[in-house]
């Protein structure tokens, strides 16, 4: 409190004083810093005194009491709005506290990682920590100052005044959210306001920390001083150095540094000089920084004689000059319009290490300041690069992107991009300048650019066009983009397809007038650009008018891959079959829409094939109707697809769960094909048993003459007939073999008669099996379909009793079940009404069969809705409340209502939900409807009603709803009109959006979405980020932000939080130091021992500390330690939460461990959380879902995973390989191998790796499962030309030293040896590690030619060096040499450093680059081989 005293009156007297007036020439200095360190130390470093601190007498003006009045102008207000310190709030809670200390941990690693890597910090990354810290709500001091600190030079990009409005930014928002500013945050503003120059008074700056009861402290004198000398008022600096003085402050070199330059600027160059000597008097030699600013004097009066002499004097003092000095003056020498001297300084430059990054800031910050022919000349200053593997080198990239942001002539920019091309620093800087002025939206300049790229002969792509076209497409103006098409005819371009797709025909209300208006301007409209273009806008709006187009003789070819995904959107979103079917049929007779040498059936049944493929579960289930119809149409119209194709599409549908469309499809397939024995044997690698039949029919008759069982081939006979849905057949085997007759093979007839609607075979068959074993039960699934096919056909009591004998047999159900139950009730309501589905599901809920739903609830409303009979699904739905406590599709009740206009039911309806759930639900129902039905209005009355809140559930089920059915207008008219809704979170409405975006790849509304955003100043989460960033990056677009890091990036970020203080402070500390130390050795026990001891005598550490304590512990397996350690960190902080690392460690452990059900809870609840697991989590996870045969749990993860609508980079064999592993570990090997077969029969099949399963298989000796494998794996590479799964086993049985069994697998399989890649691959993998060059030798043995010589030698050099064995290093040597190949640089570098390691000379010269040098180097040479074989 040493300036307590004095404060008031040295404010009173600088009113007294006159303002400063403000001099442009002056130059931002970095004034008393130390000049080592790190960069952003140095710059955020508060002012440092001198070797030797002191007090000088001036011969410049001295201390009046009495000085005359002066003024300055300043921003009026402005210091006033930003200077007053917040009222001392309540401390915030220690979690709070914790939360600030690590997200500043992370904010400073982040600004610090920028400084030290490119010595500036980008106005991106600034925004987004602000934005990220004003997000918590609960702003730290040290984060303000981070803010603040960080608005000044540090950002060179940004123009002078933008950087102080900015800081007035962060200082009034901190402010308002609670941050408590002390005489540091002042400081920084003082620091701020000299970088950028800015106009303030130093009287009403006092004044207001007089006010906040703020005492200025030496740092802020000194720097304002550093403000009136920036002015050249060393009358005003006198004064504040005078006060200094008197109260025995020290001055330091800061302030001599400041007085030059205010001497200079006040015009007494000669007292600026002779502060050098006033400092050695005072005891302080003059510093770098000092001898900067006298040079930075003499450079603004253009002095080059003082400016030697200056040098000179520093180098003779030892006071040596570093490049980023030189910088400072060069930068002075062009703003005072010097440039004629600069020359002269560059000279001087020395290229030190860090030049480049401080040359491009210094280009920077001249481009800022309209300085760019200097910035040019520093530019060439850069030192040349050189590219081992002679790429092209494009210096400048910076340099041209600030040139276009800053709006630099286009004349200046076509001369520095003639200049740097001629002198080949940069091969294509017009084209690199044109994308810099597509991303920043400036039209005229690009326009321009693309002139000179064409004078350039260079081509002009369509693509160019997009960034001018995108506004007049959000805008629907047609003018605009006509303006862009003539602007393209202009430059000889032509539109692609893309182009006219996606930014030109959505403007147009019609074809036609697209077509008319493209033709006017010069736009080919019989283009095969324009035709697809239009097939593309028709197929997703009316299919009869594709149809009518294409089916037109005079229509010329064009390619089905160009429309493909717009026809298979259309037929998702229409219901108009019967163009489906015609489009198909056409697709699969006519040659016009095939390419190349594919015929049009190939083409067409790929397009059925992707049809399914590109449809969700949901969306099969819902539409399988319509998909049934469609494909009996298409076999009325005779198309057929291969077996092949089936094999696909019967895949995908047994993944959706919708085996009942599996008989339509194979009806398309040719029943030749499906027979014939030529075509079996043709087609013997398919994995199914359709053209088993004859062979099995043939062996089940041999069988029956031999007089042996026949139950296991009678039951593949009945399968396979199954397959082919031939019930008649089927039935005359089982008349004929009646005594061979089981209970599976009863199941499947039953399961054959209900796909067939045959009730009375199904019930005989069902009453003959119980006849014969009455303990016997069917699987759920097939009970479920009998209870369905006798309901539909009048015999509800009958199923009644089927249901009855489901609950006497314990039949279980899981929630798949339910799912199908759901849909079988659907079904007995559209077919057989209210009494049957009533009689249902009475006797469902009675029997306790399943948890009562109001999904399961609904089939009886249902089937009221289908016939239109609102008022009894409203009484439906009261009695369902009434019974079962559920209210079932109230919302589709309410919706029938308010379309037909019935007022009385309708206010029955509320009444009611009213009653039973409340006002706020009743409204969210009410505004729902009228947001579905189109009454926007009504909606927004009902939303805007006084008292209502947010209901997040509620919000998000509706979201949910317009995303499923791609209602975009619906949602966006929800998000718009809950803008001002109580706790509505506008980042989650936001997302529901750009969700719908994705699902329709609408990247333009995704990017509108964007700009509404900002305009409504949100804040949008990380993963909000992601999303649109995923949407804009598919389409090839410019993402408008920093991508958000994940948390694994965000890890190394995270430091120990310092104790808090407290009265056992020194205890703590102790502890916690101790504590920390012990964690980071690894020594968790001894850490958890300490913890404890603490606890007992009261000393509670901080939150991070027990995080690192307790991902200490899970790292060694210890879950049980770890979570008493988390239950301690509870009891003192009730908020604490395991950082994102300790969630992952504990799911790890709880994997490994077997506990998967805690594994898989703690997924979830992250999710839950918003955090997103690490990839390795997940991973083990579900390997010990794997390890216990938990396929179900397998198939759970995998779907949560999908549905986080962000991209893990997660591998698909992941799930694909455990999968099958939980079934070989729950003895169900056919299931694995129906798996893995599936997978490499499928048509997209990538051959990935299944070595995985192989090692673990082996690992377990589990011989069963290794024969039925292996045959699988012989199976696939005999029949499918398939060789990896008989790659993967071989190697890893090398692998594992069975070297018998490896022989005898390769004699089985010729072809592996023939699998170079996978073979080399193994090479390079065992030469990572020491010991294994015997499993290579080995492969050498039994394979010996699957590489080059020279390639298999260097990982044999490799594998003798890591193995220290000089002996057998030397005979590969002498080897190669008398074999006459090149010893290549990196095994010759290997050698030579095995020869020193052993002590002898050696004998070769040693090849001088590094071992990554001569790596990449064959990496090069093995990428360019392959094309040089094809030439």
């Amino acid at each position: 409190m040493l300036l307590h005293a004095g404060t008031e009156n040295m404010a009173a007297l600088l009113r007294s004083a006159r303002l400063l007036k403000f001099s442009p020439s002056g130059l931002r200095q970095i004034t008393g810093t130390k000049r080592n360190g790190p960069l952003l130390s140095r710059v955020y470093s508060g002012a440092v005194g001198g070797r030797r601190a002191g007090v000088c007498s001036l011969q410049g003006s001295p201390v009046s009491a009495s000085l005359s009045s002066r003024v300055w102008p300043y921003a009026a207000g402005c210091v006033r709005s930003y200077a007053v310190a917040t009222e001392q709030k309540d401390e915030a809670s220690t979690v709070v506290q914790s939360k600030q200390a690590q997200q500043f941990d992370w904010a400073l690693t982040k600004l610090d990682s920028s400084v030290r890597r490119t010595g500036r910090i980008t106005k991106t990354l600034l925004l987004r920590i602000f934005h990220d810290i004003c997000r918590t709500g609960y702003p730290s001091g040290n984060q303000a100052l981070l803010l603040l600190r960080s608005c000044g030079s540090l950002l060179p990009e940004m123009p002078l005044a933008e950087r102080t409005e900015l800081a007035h930014r962060v200082w009034e928002k901190l402010q308002e959210l609670g941050a408590q500013y002390d005489v540091s945050h002042y400081n920084a503003l003082l620091k701020v306001y000299l970088q950028n120059e800015f106009k303030f008074s130093p009287t009403d700056f006092l004044a207001k920390m007089e006010a906040a009861n703020i005492q200025p402290n030496r740092v802020t004198y000194q720097r304002l001083i550093a403000a009136y000398c920036q002015n050249g008022d060393i009358e005003g600096a006198s004064t504040i150095l005078g006060f200094m003085k008197s109260k025995d402050l020290p001055i330091t070199e800061a302030v001599f540094s400041s007085l030059v330059t205010g001497h200079a600027r006040s015009g007494d160059i000669e007292s600026a000089a002779n502060i050098l000597s006033v400092m050695r008097g005072a005891g302080i030699e003059p510093s770098p920084d000092t001898y900067v600013s006298l040079l930075n004097a003499y450079a603004e009066k253009g002095d080059l004689d003082s400016m030697k002499k200056t040098l000179e004097a520093a180098e003779s003092a030892d006071c040596s000059l570093m490049d980023r000095d030189i910088m400072q003056v060069i930068a002075t020498l062009a703003k005072a319009g010097q440039q004629q001297l600069i020359p002269n300084m560059v000279e001087h430059l020395r290229h030190e290490r860090g030049y480049v990054p401080d040359a491009m800031n210094l280009c920077l910050s001249l481009i800022t300041l309209g300085q760019e022919d200097t910035a040019f000349t520093i530019l060439k200053t850069f030192p040349s690069l050189q590219s081992e593997n002679n790429d092209s080198v494009n210096l400048g990239n910076f340099f041209f992107r600030h040139c276009i942001n800053m709006d630099t002539s286009l004349e200046k920019i076509s001369r520095y991009c003639k200049e740097v091309q001629d002198t080949n620093l940069h091969t294509t800087p017009f084209t690199f300048t044109l994308s810099c002025a597509l991303e920043a939206k400036k039209i005229g300049t690009s326009l321009e650019l693309m002139k000179l790229i064409k004078e350039q002969d260079l081509p002009i792509r369509p693509h160019y066009f997009w960034p001018l076209l995108t506004q007049s497409v959000k805008d629907n103006n047609p003018a605009g983009v006509v303006e862009v098409m003539k602007g393209m005819q202009e430059l000889g371009v032509s539109p692609d397809i893309e182009t006219l797709s996606s930014y030109v025909l959505p403007v147009f209300p019609t074809i036609e007038a697209a077509r008319q208006t493209l033709k006017d301007v010069g736009v080919s409209v019989d283009s095969e650009a324009f035709l697809c273009s239009e097939v593309r806008s028709m197929a997703v709006r009316n299919l009869s008018e594709v149809y009518t187009l294409l089916s037109d003789p005079s229509f010329p070819s064009l390619d089905l891959s160009s429309f493909r995904s717009s026809l298979i959107t259309g037929f998702k979103k229409s219901a108009d079959v019967q163009s489906m079917v015609k489009i198909t049929e056409l697709l699969y007779k006519d040659e016009r829409f095939s390419k190349g040498n594919s015929k049009p059936a190939e083409a067409a049944a790929y397009f059925l094939y992707n049809l399914i493929d590109s449809m969700s579960e949901g969306q099969v289930q819902a539409q399988e109707d319509k998909l049934r119809s469609f494909f009996n149409q298409l076999q009325a119209q005779n198309v057929t697809i291969s077996l092949t194709i089936f094999r696909g599409i019967k895949n995908l549908l047994e993944s959706y769960r919708s085996p009942e469309l599996i008989k339509d499809v194979i009806a398309l397939v040719d029943a030749e094909e499906r027979v014939s024995r030529g075509i079996v044997t043709a087609t013997s690698h398919m994995t199914g048993i359709e053209g088993r039949l004859p062979a099995l029919e043939n062996r089940l008759a041999e069988l029956k003459a031999e007089n042996k069982p026949l139950g296991p081939v009678l039951k593949q006979v009945i399968q396979a007939l199954s397959a082919e849905e031939n019930l008649q057949r089927a039935l005359e085997l089982k008349q004929q073999h009646e005594e061979e007759m089981t209970a599976g093979i009863y199941a499947i007839l039953i399961s054959l008669c209900c796909r067939h609607n045959n009730v009375e075979e199904a019930l005989n068959l069902k009453r003959e099996m119980s006849r014969k074993d009455s303990s016997v039960a069917l699987n759920a699934n097939k009970y479920i379909a009998l209870v369905k096919t006798l309901s539909t056909n009048d015999r509800v009591e009958e199923a009644v009793d089927i249901l009855k004998e489901m609950k006497e047999k314990e039949v279980v159900l899981n929630d798949t079940h339910n799912t199908a139950i759901f849909h079988m009730l659907n079904g007995v309501a559209a077919k057989a009404g209210v009494s049957a589905v009533r009689r249902l599901q009475d006797t469902i809920f009675t029997l306790g069969l399943t948890k009562l739903t109001a999904n399961l609830c609904s089939p009886w409303v249902t089937a009221y809705l289908d016939s239109n009979d609102v008022s009894g699904a409203l009484e439906a739905a009261l009695e369902c409340k009434k019974l079962y406590n559920q209210l079932p599709r109230i919302h589709d009740i309410i919706v029938a209502l308010v379309e037909k206009g019935d007022t009385d039911l309708l206010q029955k309806a509320m009444d009611f939900v009213s009653q039973e759930q409340g006002e706020m639900i009743m409204l969210y129902d009410l505004f729902f409807a009228f947001l579905h039905t189109g009454r926007y209005r009504e909606a927004k009355k009902i939303i805007e009603t006084p008292g209502l809140r947010a209901k997040a559930g509620r919000l998000q089920w509706y979201a949910d709803k317009c995303i499923y059915n791609h209602q975009m207008e619906p949602l966006e008219q929800m998000v718009e009109m809950t803008a001002k809704l109580f706790e509505c979170d506008r980042d989650e409405m936001y997302s529901y959006i750009l969700r719908l975006c994705k699902e329709t790849n609408d990247w333009q509304k995704a990017e509108a979405t964007w700009t509404k955003m900002q305009e409504e100043n949100i804040i949008p989460r990380e993963r909000t980020l992601r999303l649109l960033a995923d949407i804009l990056k598919n389409n090839g677009q410019e993402v408008p932000f920093e991508m958000p890091e994940t948390w694994y990036e965000q890890a190394a970020t995270i430091q120990v939080d310092p104790p808090p203080p407290a009265p056992t402070e020194e205890i703590g500390a102790n502890y916690q130091g101790r504590l920390l130390s012990l964690c980071k050795k690894g020594r968790a026990k001894e850490a958890f021992e300490m913890l404890k001891e603490a606890e007992k005598k009261g000393v509670a550490l901080t939150p991070s500390l027990n995080d690192q304590l307790i991902r200490a512990l899970l790292a060694e397996g210890a879950i049980e330690d770890a979570l008493v350690v988390k239950g301690i960190a509870e009891s003192h902080f009730p908020g604490f939460k395991l950082s994102d690392i300790a969630n992952n460690l504990l799911i790890i452990s709880y994997s490994k461990r077997g506990q998967v059900t805690d594994a898989v809870e703690k997924l979830k609840s992250m999710l839950q959380a918003d955090h997103v697991p690490s990839n390795l989590a997940i991973t083990r996870l579900i390997q010990g879902l794997g390890n216990i045969g938990d396929v179900a749990g397998i198939q759970e993860v995998e779907s949560i995973i999908k549905g986080l609508g962000t991209n893990l980079n997660l591998s698909s064999m992941v799930f694909v390989n455990n999968t099958a592993l939980a079934h070989i570990n729950n003895g169900d090997i056919e299931s694995a191998v129906e798996l893995l077969e599936g997978l490499y029969t499928s048509p997209d099949c990538t051959n990935p790796s299944i070595s995985f399963i192989f090692r673990k298989v082996l690992q377990s000796d589990n011989d069963k499962a290794l024969d039925k494998l292996s045959v699988m794996a012989e199976r696939l590479a005999n029949h499918f030309a398939c060789y990896r799964p008989a790659t993967d086993l071989f190697l890893q049985l090398l692998d594992m030293g069975k070297l018998e069994d490896a022989k005898f697998m390769l004699a089985r399989c010729n072809a592996v040896a023939e699998q170079k890649e996978a073979l080399l691959s193994f090479v390079s993998q065992k030469a990572q590690s020491p010991g294994q060059i015997g499993k290579i030798k080995e492969l050498l043995s039994l394979v010996p030619d699957f590489a080059d010589k020279e390639v298999l030698y260097t990982y044999l050099m490799k594998c003798h060096v890591l193995d220290k064995d000089l002996t057998s290093a030397k005979a590969l040597h002498e080897q190669m040499q008398k074999e006459g190949l090149a010893v290549n640089e990196l095994s010759l570098k290997r050698l030579a450093g095995l020869y020193r390691e052993a002590g002898e000379a050696v004998p070769f010269p040693e090849p001088p680059e590094s071992f990554k040098f001569y790596a990449d180097k064959l990496k090069e040479k093995a990428a360019i081989a392959p094309v040089t074989a094809e030439e």
